[in-house]
């Protein structure tokens, strides 16, 4: 009926917010058995420590090519709540700032340094508080900790002529999502949904360092081309973003993931009680386990997500116009 009021479109922030969520997704799918690869080489011990190739030909050998999509689930469930909280209070903040400059009589409205790393920190602060019980549950299901030690031990007993038949059809079993979070509650309780959030809150800095970055060099592209990037200018600038960011935060990553998986047996630990300890026992190179990888993904998720937000962006704002031309002939 034509007196039905027309349905209010999203705002520009909502947008943004689904652009980084479908980014991510896309992202996170393409790269996610490096992601594996690198989480199990984070909470491993010394001993334990495989090169990359036979890692992943020992996954491969014992899990089959599932293995390297374990906690694929719960990842692309995280990415993309995680991305949709973060770029929403990203933009939210850039408007404040951009709205704040034209206020106040500044000849540009792009973000300066200091306001991008502070609208970095505001969005990484509530992405981390809201997100981190999802990346807990995906930690457990990547590292698959207690199944990898049950099947040692079945290898093992094999080994000395014994088979164990509920060894071996256990080992075969995926754990599910839901499973490894009621385990996780009935086991330890709420509390250990929280486990790595201060290591997880001091590595705000990485998209800080990284999207910054990312900015300050867009705004000089565009200064000196005289036009908007592109979809391959972003997939580049996105990726020396990331791998600066993650090279520098890099222990810390460590840290939060060996929390992750820490069980409630085990002592607690703090940030710099589990850091030391590292070093003590395995040296710095320690901190850096699984890097290889861990960088090769981050920096290839980073750089997809650029080159495929700004598309879905557009896509996102012509569907909505398209949507409120509908409900305005309605």
């Amino acid at each position: 009926m034509a007196s039905a009021k027309p349905v209010v479109p999203q705002n520009d922030n909502v947008a943004h917010a689904l652009a980084g969520a479908g980014g991510g997704v896309i992202s996170m799918v393409l790269t996610y058995p490096l992601i594996t690869l690198s989480t199990r080489a984070q909470v491993e011990s010394k001993r334990a420590e495989t090169a990359f190739l036979a890692a992943v030909r020992q996954i491969v050998a014992r899990e089959g090519v599932s293995g390297l999509y374990a906690g694929l689930d719960s990842a692309v469930f995280g990415i993309s709540v995680t991305n949709f909280v973060y770029y929403y209070w990203y933009e939210w903040t850039r408007g404040f700032f951009e709205a704040a400059a034209a206020r106040a009589g500044r000849p540009s409205k792009k973000l300066t340094t200091v306001e991008a790393m502070i609208a970095g920190a505001i969005a990484g602060s509530a992405t981390v508080i809201l997100t981190n019980p999802i990346w807990v549950v995906n930690t457990r299901m990547t590292t698959r900790k207690g199944q990898i030690e049950d099947e040692v031990k079945s290898e093992a007993a094999a080994g000395a002529g014994v088979v164990d038949g509920a060894s071996e059809e256990k080992k075969k079993k995926q754990p599910t999502t839901l499973g490894t979070l009621m385990a996780l509650l009935r086991d330890e309780g709420p509390q250990a949904l929280f486990r790595g959030v201060v290591p997880a809150l001091v590595l705000v800095i990485n998209p800080i360092l990284q999207y910054t970055l990312f900015e300050q060099m867009k705004n000089a592209y565009e200064r000196r081309r005289k036009r908007n990037v592109t979809p391959t200018v972003a997939f580049f600038l996105g990726a020396i973003g990331k791998l600066f960011a993650t090279s520098i935060t890099y222990p810390y990553i460590t840290v939060k993931s060996q929390m992750h998986v820490a069980g409630d047996g085990e002592k607690r630990e703090g940030m710099t009680q589990a850091i030391r300890r590292v070093i003590k026992e395995e040296g710095y190179a320690g901190l850096y386990k699984g890097i290889g990888p861990k960088v090769t993904q981050s920096v290839l998720t980073a750089a997809f997500l650029f080159a495929f937000k700004d598309v879905l962006y557009e896509q996102t704002i012509k569907l909505r116009g398209t949507l409120a031309k509908r409900a305005v002939k309605a």
